[in-house]
């Protein structure tokens, strides 16, 4: 089965946790405008840094985007 990359939920998972961009942009030593383009679909997020990002939020590599 193949997958497209939808929106990103980058923004919505950040919610869950209580984290801000900022936040996250701390933990990961990215820049926010980094992790905000992602959010903002700028940019898609390399495999590398999906899990780096689920990781800190505590969540799936899967649900940092929708699935089509």
């Amino acid at each position: 089965m193949k997958f497209e990359l939808g929106r990103c939920l980058l923004n919505e998972r950040l919610r869950e946790s209580g984290m801000t961009v900022q936040d996250l942009a701390l933990i990961l030593n990215y820049k926010p405008e980094k992790i905000n383009d992602f959010i903002e679909n700028k940019r898609i997020m390399p495999l590398k840094s999906a899990i780096h990002i689920a990781s800190a939020l505590s969540c799936d590599v899967k649900q940092l985007y929708e699935l089509i």
